[in-house]
């Protein structure tokens, strides 16, 4: 039977991706690379003919899973009508462990980053919060307590 190797990455799609990429270092992680990717290739993954993206490949220090954030050249992006709530159906959230995590929701919030809702406590073993980044990406910042 065929299995699964490791999880790779996880691709979001922004507008800005200058703008997104900045947002991410600010949490800590590292740019990979950058580049275009266009023809047959993409067209053929996607479903979408003459498509053109621009793609920032981003990891923590010590690697494993990347996040990608992709922004299209072509054809022009779709917009969401509104920010994304919990029940949204598809992707909710990515997930960052982190060690301090009043620090990086003061820091955020200076950068003009918001809280979904509030800070929240699992069983005294997580502390929790969902911040609203660029273009609407909901990052789940978990700290671990006990």
């Amino acid at each position: 039977m065929a299995s699964i190797k490791h999880f790779d990455h996880v691709g979001v799609t922004v507008r800005d991706l200058d703008r997104a990429t900045a947002f991410f270092v600010s949490l800590g992680l590292e740019i990979e690379g950058r580049s275009f990717v266009e023809g047959d290739f993409i067209d053929t993954v996607i479903g979408i003919p003459d498509s053109k993206t621009e793609i920032v490949m981003l990891r923590t220090a010590e690697g494993g899973t990347t996040v990608e954030l992709s922004s299209f050249v072509r054809p022009e992006p779709e917009e969401v009508d509104s920010p994304a709530m919990a029940t949204r159906l598809g992707l909710r959230s990515l997930a960052f462990e982190v060690d301090d995590l009043d620090t990086y929701v003061s820091r955020l919030a200076e950068d003009g980053y918001s809280l979904v809702g509030g800070v929240g406590q699992y069983e005294g073993i997580w502390r929790m919060a969902y911040v609203r980044g660029p273009e609407q990406i909901i990052v789940a910042l978990a700290q671990r307590i006990g």
